[in-house]
């Protein structure tokens, strides 16, 4: 008990650490993806009568199929869900590991928080708030526990290596740099991987649970 009380000291310490010597990258990556949630809110707020009534009519036919009987594919969602996550990953990877594509990284991140801002607002719009709400917790709220740290930081990890090779550029410490974003990037999809998990047996059942009520 005591090893692991002290691993796992030990471990919060190190995130506590990682956090506090990059808070500066979280907090701006973390407002891109606040921006991207509000602009969600604000397209889903702004569509015309027709485009609003495509997508009540798509949330509200696929939550009559599943009261219905119908069944989600737990196995393809699996699937789906862990190639999704690896291409984000070595997407976010490949381009946190070049000067050039931090903003390529800070863009994945602001479209991220679009998605969850205008799915949000679309099920809230559709369903009431408190429908709506539940829709989120029951199919959403898990996995993003999850996935949104992660990503975030996967974009700090790429925005720390792009300055210190800004603020040193010998081979020997940028080829150290990226062996370290390698690393940390693989820990992270990881992690993902654990999201698909949950995003599949543990939400997807949580939800077919409490469909009923929507």
């Amino acid at each position: 008990m005591k090893v692991t009380h002290k691993k796992n000291s030990k471990l919060i310490s190190i995130v506590q650490k990682h956090i506090n010597d990059n808070i500066k990258s979280y907090l701006i990556v973390a407002c891109i993806l606040l921006v991207g949630i509000v602009l969600g809110v604000i397209l889903i707020n702004n569509l015309n009568e027709e485009q609003l009534k495509e997508v009540h009519t798509y949330i509200n036919n696929f939550i009559t199929s599943l009261k219905n009987g119908a069944s989600i594919n737990t196995g393809k969602l699996l699937q789906n869900s862990i190639k999704s996550n690896v291409v984000l990953a070595i997407i976010l990877w490949f381009a946190g590991s070049t000067v050039i594509g931090i903003p390529i990284v800070l863009g994945i991140i602001a479209f991220r928080g679009f998605c969850i801002g205008y799915t949000c607002s679309a099920l809230i719009g559709t369903l009431g708030t408190w429908k709506g709400t539940l829709f989120f917790i029951t199919s959403m709220l898990l996995q993003n526990i999850i996935f949104i740290p992660c990503i975030l930081a996967l974009s700090v990890s790429g925005i720390k290596l792009y300055k210190s090779i800004m603020k040193d550029k010998r081979k020997e410490n940028i080829k150290g740099e990226i062996i370290r974003h390698t690393l940390f990037s693989l820990m992270i999809l990881g992690i993902l991987i654990v999201a698909s998990f949950i995003e599949t047996y543990l939400s997807s059942g949580l939800f077919t649970m409490c469909v009923q009520y929507l």
